[in-house]
Protein backbone atom coordinates (compact mmCIF):
# COMPACT_ATOMS: atom_id res chain seq x y z
CA UNK A 1 0.00 0.00 0.00
CA UNK A 2 2.80 2.40 0.90
CA UNK A 3 4.60 1.82 -2.41
CA UNK A 4 1.46 2.41 -4.47
CA UNK A 5 0.70 5.58 -2.52
CA UNK A 6 4.14 7.14 -2.97
CA UNK A 7 4.26 6.32 -6.67
CA UNK A 8 0.80 7.80 -7.08
CA UNK A 9 1.98 11.11 -5.65
CA UNK A 10 5.10 11.06 -7.82
CA UNK A 11 2.84 10.70 -10.86
CA UNK A 12 0.73 13.58 -9.53
CA UNK A 13 3.87 15.73 -9.48
CA UNK A 14 4.74 14.74 -13.06
CA UNK A 15 1.23 15.55 -14.30
CA UNK A 16 1.24 18.93 -12.55
CA UNK A 17 4.65 19.77 -14.04
CA UNK A 18 3.50 19.01 -17.60
CA UNK A 19 0.34 21.12 -17.23
CA UNK A 20 2.16 24.07 -15.63
CA UNK A 21 4.86 24.02 -18.32
CA UNK A 22 2.16 24.40 -20.97
CA UNK A 23 0.36 27.15 -19.05
CA UNK A 24 3.48 29.15 -18.18
CA UNK A 25 4.89 28.84 -21.68
CA UNK A 26 1.59 30.20 -23.00
CA UNK A 27 1.82 33.07 -20.50
CA UNK A 28 5.34 33.89 -21.71
CA UNK A 29 4.33 33.74 -25.38
CA UNK A 30 1.42 36.09 -24.71
CA UNK A 31 3.43 38.65 -22.72
CA UNK A 32 7.09 38.30 -23.66
CA UNK A 33 7.93 38.77 -19.95
CA UNK A 34 11.32 37.38 -18.94
CA UNK A 35 9.89 36.97 -15.45
CA UNK A 36 7.22 34.63 -16.76
CA UNK A 37 9.92 32.90 -18.83
CA UNK A 38 11.87 32.25 -15.63
CA UNK A 39 8.74 30.74 -14.14
CA UNK A 40 8.36 28.42 -17.14
CA UNK A 41 12.01 27.35 -16.93
CA UNK A 42 11.57 26.35 -13.31
CA UNK A 43 8.61 24.18 -14.28
CA UNK A 44 10.87 22.32 -16.72
CA UNK A 45 13.10 21.55 -13.75
CA UNK A 46 10.01 20.43 -11.83
CA UNK A 47 9.26 17.88 -14.55
CA UNK A 48 12.81 16.50 -14.62
CA UNK A 49 12.85 16.32 -10.82
CA UNK A 50 9.47 14.59 -10.67
CA UNK A 51 10.56 11.94 -13.16
CA UNK A 52 13.75 11.39 -11.15
CA UNK A 53 11.68 11.18 -7.97
CA UNK A 54 9.46 8.48 -9.44
CA UNK A 55 12.44 6.37 -10.50
CA UNK A 56 14.18 6.73 -7.13
CA UNK A 57 11.03 5.98 -5.13
CA UNK A 58 10.57 2.85 -7.22
CA UNK A 59 14.13 1.78 -6.42
CA UNK A 60 13.98 2.83 -2.74
CA UNK A 61 10.90 0.71 -2.10
CA UNK A 62 12.40 -2.50 -3.44
CA UNK A 63 12.66 -5.10 -0.67
CA UNK A 64 16.07 -5.94 0.84
CA UNK A 65 18.15 -8.41 -1.15
CA UNK A 66 21.44 -10.26 -0.82
CA UNK A 67 23.55 -7.23 -1.83
CA UNK A 68 21.43 -4.66 0.04
CA UNK A 69 20.44 -6.26 3.33
CA UNK A 70 19.24 -2.93 4.78
CA UNK A 71 17.07 -2.16 1.76
CA UNK A 72 17.38 0.51 -0.94
CA UNK A 73 15.85 3.49 0.88
CA UNK A 74 18.94 5.70 0.50
CA UNK A 75 18.22 5.91 -3.23
CA UNK A 76 15.82 8.74 -2.30
CA UNK A 77 18.76 10.92 -1.27
CA UNK A 78 20.22 10.72 -4.78
CA UNK A 79 16.92 11.99 -6.17
CA UNK A 80 16.88 15.03 -3.89
CA UNK A 81 20.56 15.80 -4.63
CA UNK A 82 19.83 15.71 -8.37
CA UNK A 83 16.81 17.94 -7.77
CA UNK A 84 19.01 20.42 -5.92
CA UNK A 85 21.46 20.50 -8.83
CA UNK A 86 18.63 21.00 -11.33
CA UNK A 87 17.30 23.89 -9.24
CA UNK A 88 20.72 25.58 -9.39
CA UNK A 89 20.86 25.08 -13.17
CA UNK A 90 17.39 26.63 -13.47
CA UNK A 91 18.53 29.62 -11.40
CA UNK A 92 21.52 30.11 -13.72
CA UNK A 93 19.27 29.98 -16.80
CA UNK A 94 16.90 32.53 -15.28
CA UNK A 95 19.80 34.83 -14.41
CA UNK A 96 21.18 34.70 -17.96
CA UNK A 97 17.74 35.48 -19.43
CA UNK A 98 17.25 38.37 -16.99
CA UNK A 99 20.63 39.97 -17.76
CA UNK A 100 19.90 39.71 -21.49
CA UNK A 101 16.56 41.46 -20.95
CA UNK A 102 18.28 44.28 -19.00
CA UNK A 103 20.63 44.80 -21.94
CA UNK A 104 17.85 44.44 -24.52
CA UNK A 105 14.62 45.76 -22.88
CA UNK A 106 11.27 44.80 -24.34
CA UNK A 107 7.76 45.93 -23.40
CA UNK A 108 5.28 43.43 -21.97
CA UNK A 109 2.28 42.59 -24.18
CA UNK A 110 -1.18 41.26 -23.21
CA UNK A 111 -0.13 41.43 -19.58
CA UNK A 112 -3.41 40.61 -17.85
CA UNK A 113 -4.27 37.69 -20.15
CA UNK A 114 -0.83 36.19 -19.52
CA UNK A 115 -1.17 36.78 -15.79
CA UNK A 116 -4.50 34.96 -15.68
CA UNK A 117 -2.86 31.89 -17.19
CA UNK A 118 0.06 32.15 -14.77
CA UNK A 119 -2.26 32.46 -11.74
CA UNK A 120 -4.00 29.23 -12.79
CA UNK A 121 -0.64 27.44 -12.95
CA UNK A 122 0.34 28.82 -9.53
CA UNK A 123 -2.83 27.49 -7.87
CA UNK A 124 -2.24 24.06 -9.42
CA UNK A 125 1.31 23.99 -8.05
CA UNK A 126 0.12 25.16 -4.62
CA UNK A 127 -2.37 22.30 -4.37
CA UNK A 128 0.18 19.67 -5.43
CA UNK A 129 2.97 21.12 -3.25
CA UNK A 130 0.85 21.04 -0.08
CA UNK A 131 -0.20 17.47 -0.84
CA UNK A 132 3.38 16.30 -1.44
CA UNK A 133 4.66 17.98 1.73
CA UNK A 134 1.91 16.38 3.82
CA UNK A 135 2.45 12.88 2.44
CA UNK A 136 6.25 13.24 2.44
CA UNK A 137 6.29 14.16 6.12
CA UNK A 138 3.83 11.41 7.06
CA UNK A 139 5.74 8.74 5.13
CA UNK A 140 9.21 10.15 5.93
CA UNK A 141 10.00 10.37 2.21
CA UNK A 142 12.71 12.98 1.59
CA UNK A 143 12.03 12.70 -2.16
CA UNK A 144 8.40 13.78 -1.87
CA UNK A 145 9.30 16.46 0.67
CA UNK A 146 12.02 17.84 -1.61
CA UNK A 147 9.59 17.83 -4.53
CA UNK A 148 6.98 19.56 -2.39
CA UNK A 149 9.42 22.24 -1.22
CA UNK A 150 10.53 22.74 -4.81
CA UNK A 151 6.95 23.21 -5.97
CA UNK A 152 6.25 25.58 -3.08
CA UNK A 153 9.27 27.63 -4.17
CA UNK A 154 7.74 27.64 -7.64
CA UNK A 155 4.52 29.02 -6.16
CA UNK A 156 6.36 31.89 -4.45
CA UNK A 157 8.28 32.43 -7.68
CA UNK A 158 4.99 32.79 -9.54
CA UNK A 159 3.65 35.20 -6.91
CA UNK A 160 6.75 37.38 -7.25
CA UNK A 161 6.70 37.27 -11.04
CA UNK A 162 2.99 38.05 -11.24
CA UNK A 163 3.45 41.00 -8.88
CA UNK A 164 6.39 42.19 -10.96
CA UNK A 165 4.48 42.05 -14.23
CA UNK A 166 1.64 44.01 -12.64
CA UNK A 167 4.11 46.65 -11.42
CA UNK A 168 5.70 46.91 -14.87
CA UNK A 169 2.28 47.24 -16.49
CA UNK A 170 1.14 49.92 -14.02
CA UNK A 171 4.38 51.95 -13.80
CA UNK A 172 5.86 51.33 -17.24
CA UNK A 173 9.31 50.72 -15.68
CA UNK A 174 10.48 47.82 -17.87
CA UNK A 175 13.65 47.03 -15.89
CA UNK A 176 11.54 45.79 -12.98
CA UNK A 177 10.72 42.63 -14.97
CA UNK A 178 14.32 41.29 -15.26
CA UNK A 179 15.22 42.51 -11.75
CA UNK A 180 12.39 40.47 -10.27
CA UNK A 181 13.54 37.48 -12.34
CA UNK A 182 17.02 37.82 -10.77
CA UNK A 183 15.47 37.96 -7.30
CA UNK A 184 13.59 34.78 -8.15
CA UNK A 185 16.86 33.11 -9.22
CA UNK A 186 18.51 34.00 -5.89
CA UNK A 187 15.58 32.51 -3.96
CA UNK A 188 15.77 29.33 -6.04
CA UNK A 189 19.51 28.99 -5.31
CA UNK A 190 18.80 29.07 -1.56
CA UNK A 191 16.17 26.33 -1.90
CA UNK A 192 18.51 24.15 -3.97
CA UNK A 193 21.33 24.47 -1.44
CA UNK A 194 19.01 23.51 1.46
CA UNK A 195 17.76 20.40 -0.37
CA UNK A 196 21.30 19.28 -1.22
CA UNK A 197 22.47 19.89 2.35
CA UNK A 198 19.74 17.70 3.80
CA UNK A 199 20.48 14.94 1.30
CA UNK A 200 24.20 15.02 2.11
CA UNK A 201 23.44 14.67 5.83
CA UNK A 202 21.26 11.64 5.06
CA UNK A 203 24.02 9.95 3.06
CA UNK A 204 26.36 10.53 6.02
CA UNK A 205 24.10 8.54 8.38
CA UNK A 206 22.77 11.44 10.42
CA UNK A 207 21.12 10.54 13.73
CA UNK A 208 17.36 10.42 14.19
CA UNK A 209 15.58 13.65 15.18
CA UNK A 210 15.75 14.59 18.86
CA UNK A 211 12.03 13.85 19.22
CA UNK A 212 12.56 10.22 18.12
CA UNK A 213 15.62 9.77 20.33
CA UNK A 214 13.61 11.08 23.28
CA UNK A 215 10.98 8.39 22.66
CA UNK A 216 13.67 5.68 22.52
CA UNK A 217 15.43 6.80 25.70
CA UNK A 218 12.08 7.08 27.48
CA UNK A 219 11.37 3.41 26.79
CA UNK A 220 14.88 2.39 27.85
CA UNK A 221 14.83 4.49 31.02
CA UNK A 222 11.48 3.03 32.03
CA UNK A 223 12.92 -0.50 31.76
CA UNK A 224 15.94 0.47 33.86
CA UNK A 225 13.62 0.16 36.89
CA UNK A 226 13.83 -3.62 36.38
CA UNK A 227 17.46 -3.66 37.53
CA UNK A 228 19.08 -3.19 34.12
CA UNK A 229 20.96 -0.40 32.37
CA UNK A 230 22.04 0.40 28.82
CA UNK A 231 24.70 2.17 26.78
CA UNK A 232 26.04 2.44 23.25
CA UNK A 233 22.80 3.84 21.82
CA UNK A 234 23.23 4.71 18.13
CA UNK A 235 20.63 5.82 15.62
CA UNK A 236 20.58 6.71 11.96
CA UNK A 237 18.04 7.81 9.38
CA UNK A 238 17.86 6.29 5.90
CA UNK A 239 15.02 8.07 4.08
CA UNK A 240 11.78 6.54 5.41
CA UNK A 241 13.65 3.79 7.30
CA UNK A 242 15.20 4.28 10.75
CA UNK A 243 17.83 2.17 12.47
CA UNK A 244 19.03 1.94 16.07
CA UNK A 245 21.29 -0.29 18.13
CA UNK A 246 21.84 -0.44 21.89
CA UNK A 247 23.60 -2.58 24.49
CA UNK A 248 21.35 -3.79 27.32
CA UNK A 249 23.15 -4.79 30.53
CA UNK A 250 21.28 -7.24 32.80
CA UNK A 251 22.22 -9.13 36.00
CA UNK A 252 24.54 -12.01 35.22
CA UNK A 253 22.41 -14.53 37.10
CA UNK A 254 19.48 -14.01 34.72
CA UNK A 255 18.68 -16.88 32.37
CA UNK A 256 19.19 -16.36 28.64
CA UNK A 257 15.43 -16.64 28.17
CA UNK A 258 14.68 -13.94 30.73
CA UNK A 259 17.16 -11.55 29.10
CA UNK A 260 15.89 -12.38 25.64
CA UNK A 261 12.27 -11.82 26.67
CA UNK A 262 13.17 -8.41 28.11
CA UNK A 263 14.91 -7.38 24.90
CA UNK A 264 11.90 -8.54 22.90
CA UNK A 265 9.61 -6.42 25.08
CA UNK A 266 11.87 -3.36 24.66
CA UNK A 267 12.06 -3.77 20.88
CA UNK A 268 8.29 -4.21 20.57
CA UNK A 269 7.64 -1.11 22.70
CA UNK A 270 10.03 1.04 20.65
CA UNK A 271 8.54 -0.18 17.37
CA UNK A 272 5.07 0.55 18.68
CA UNK A 273 6.08 4.20 19.06
CA UNK A 274 8.26 4.33 15.91
CA UNK A 275 6.76 1.79 13.48
CA UNK A 276 9.45 2.02 10.76
CA UNK A 277 12.48 1.60 13.00
CA UNK A 278 14.80 -1.41 12.81
CA UNK A 279 15.96 -2.20 16.37
CA UNK A 280 19.14 -4.15 17.15
CA UNK A 281 19.88 -5.00 20.79
CA UNK A 282 22.93 -6.63 22.36
CA UNK A 283 22.69 -8.43 25.72
CA UNK A 284 25.56 -8.18 28.26
CA UNK A 285 26.12 -9.05 31.96
CA UNK A 286 26.05 -5.94 34.09
CA UNK A 287 28.76 -7.22 36.50
CA UNK A 288 31.42 -7.81 33.82
CA UNK A 289 33.80 -4.80 33.50
CA UNK A 290 34.21 -5.58 29.80
CA UNK A 291 30.51 -4.85 29.32
CA UNK A 292 31.21 -1.20 30.17
CA UNK A 293 34.17 -0.82 27.82
CA UNK A 294 32.55 -1.55 24.45
CA UNK A 295 30.57 1.63 23.79
CA UNK A 296 32.76 2.87 20.93
CA UNK A 297 31.85 2.24 17.31
CA UNK A 298 35.15 0.47 16.64
CA UNK A 299 35.36 -2.02 19.48
CA UNK A 300 38.84 -2.94 20.71
CA UNK A 301 39.90 -6.59 20.59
Amino acid sequence: MKERSLKRFAWLSISAAVITILLKTLAYVLTGSVGLLSDAIESLVNLAAAIMALSMITLAEKPPDKEHAHGHSKAEYFSSIVEGVLILIAALSIGISAVDRIIHPRPIDHAYLGLAVSVLAAFLNLFVALRLLKVGKEQQSITLEADGHHLMTDVWTSVGVIGGVILVTVTGVQILDPLIAIAVAVNIVYTGIQIMKRSALGLMDASLPDSDIKIITSVLDKNCKKGITYHGLRTRQSAYRSFMSVHILVPGNWTVKRGHDLLDDIEIEIRRELPRINVTTHLEPIEDPKSHDDESLDRSV
